[in-house]
């Protein structure tokens, strides 16, 4: 049994929820993406207030690691190692899109014979996107992507599969395959809860010193003149 306080600033809702031995407790969400770092540590408090904890009774934190907004991955990383520095108990971590497929193929509707294609959106063309199958076995690693027409053509040719996220909707205007099936769905905190429970019981922590976001492409900063 562990009490995770699992935490996703990653996309553009902002959403963390407390979890015990894998039931959710509590959950919040934060729709301004510019919002992010001024809500999450007020929102925390409240969070804990309301399911009658305390931040010393937490066994772990849990967070969506990244890809994602580059802001938002730092906002969420430098809280969950703030606090696990703090409170000396273990960060685990996942990234966006396995949370992602994790969640839909949860739902009531996912095709369990279909493959699970997140995808986040990148700006113009490009997204960060993987592929899983219904046991979250990876097929196509996490990765920025350049779409064209002949995005996943292979994949498609073998099995359906099913899309969605915040990149999705340009492939949908792409895309000519019969095999591509879009949903719309984006996952937050809650569907984080479920693997760090299990990454709790076997152990699987994070590195809280060198821990540090996925950004799967290069991070640019501009000097203003």
């Amino acid at each position: 049994m562990a009490l995770i306080l699992n935490i996703d600033t990653a996309q553009e809702t902002a959403s963390i929820c407390l979890a015990n031995s894998g039931n959710i407790l509590a959950a919040d969400r934060n729709e301004r993406m510019s919002d992010h770092a001024a809500w999450l540590h007020p929102a925390i408090g409240k969070l804990l207030d309301l399911a009658g904890y305390t931040l010393k009774n937490l066994d772990a934190i849990g967070l969506v690691a990244g890809p994602g907004s580059y802001t938002g991955l730092r906002v969420g990383m430098a809280a969950a190692k703030g606090f696990c520095f703090a409170l000396e108990i273990p960060l685990i971590t996942e990234n966006t899109l396995r949370v992602m497929a994790e969640g839909a193929s949860r739902m009531p509707v996912a095709d369990k014979t279909a493959l699970f294609c997140p995808m986040i959106d990148a700006r113009r063309l490009e997204v960060f996107a993987a592929i899983y199958n219904f046991e979250m076995k990876e097929l196509l690693s996490p990765a920025a992507l350049v779409l064209d027409k002949a995005s996943f053509q292979i994949e498609l040719e073998i099995s359906p599969i099913t899309f969605f996220g915040s990149g999705s909707a340009k492939w949908k205007t792409l895309n000519t395959s019969p095999n591509a099936v879009f949903i719309d769905f984006n996952s937050d905190a809650v569907h984080l809860s479920s693997i760090t429970e299990k990454k709790y019981g076997k152990s699987e922590f994070t590195d809280i010193i060198y821990s540090e976001p996925i950004y799967l492409k290069d991070f640019h900063t501009h000097r203003v003149k």
